[in-house]
């Protein structure tokens, strides 16, 4: 990440705080995070993990390190946002099974074929979104699910109009409990920079930092865990001298 950029939204994170009256939450102790850093641990070494999969478990997706900066527990209700191919899904679901409870919504099908018809997946449910309703064309509504832990999503809100996010965020914040947490991880944009054919793929981590304060989260913490300094942010993300290696915020919001 730039050092422009990260000084631009840890400014903001800092305003965030002192407006709002936090006190600088620090992370859970390790020994609270032991047991479901070993769930998660035994789920990476799962037989449904791709070779491909397990290459960017410490290279590029770190996602113990980032599980444990959301504040994620095994014994947690998590909705999974836009699951994708399940990535994701593959840790989650397993260190969950049995303690917690895992839901992915929106854009499901690739990981309904290929993931959840798999041994050990049977406890994920699938919240639909209402016919006719896709990711791009949001209208107001509820996903079926409320008092949720946790809702996360990983590098999908750039796919979205600022309009649709407002939707989307209404709906994840009327289904997390008071306290719970929504973490997001997506590809940075350069502060206020105008659209381009370039940076299409990725967003602003201020403007999102703005859009979920209008829609009543608390902000709680950033991370440079995906900060990536080989990335100047003018590149395309599938663009070959960046791919595996943008520059990603990583940010954590909670429910009042």
């Amino acid at each position: 990440m730039t050092r422009f950029v990260l000084r631009r939204y840890q400014a903001l994170a800092a305003l965030a705080i002192v407006v709002m009256g936090l006190t600088g939450i620090t992370h859970a102790a390790e020994a609270d995070f032991a047991n479901t850093r070993a769930r998660l641990e035994m789920a990476m070494e799962g037989p449904t993990r791709t070779p491909a999969e397990i290459a960017r478990d410490f290279t590029e997706r770190k996602p113990v390190e980032t599980l444990e900066f959301f504040r994620f527990r095994h014994d947690m209700r998590v909705l999974e946002l836009i699951p994708g191919a399940g990535w994701y899904t593959k840790l989650l679901a397993p260190t969950l099974r049995g303690s917690g409870k895992l839901y992915v919504a929106i854009n499901t099908d690739t990981v309904e074929q290929q993931v959840l018809n798999q041994p050990g997946f049977d406890e994920v449910s699938v919240l639909r979104l209402p016919d006719g309703m896709t990711l791009r064309n949001l209208s107001p509504f509820q996903f079926d699910v409320s008092d949720l832990d946790m809702v996360l999503t990983f590098r999908n809100l750039h796919n979205m109009s600022p309009e649709s996010r407002a939707v989307l965020n209404k709906a994840v914040f009327d289904s997390l409990k008071p306290g719970g947490l929504y973490g997001i991880k997506d590809h940075t944009r350069r502060h206020m920079e105008p659209e381009t054919r370039e940076n299409g793929r990725r967003l602003d981590p201020v403007l999102v930092i703005k859009e979920l304060l209008d829609a009543g989260f608390e902000f709680v913490d950033f991370s440079t865990l995906h900060a990536s300094p080989v990335d100047g942010l003018t590149l395309e993300v599938g663009d070959e001298a960046v791919t595996g290696q943008t520059d990603r915020f990583t940010l954590l919001f909670r429910k009042p």
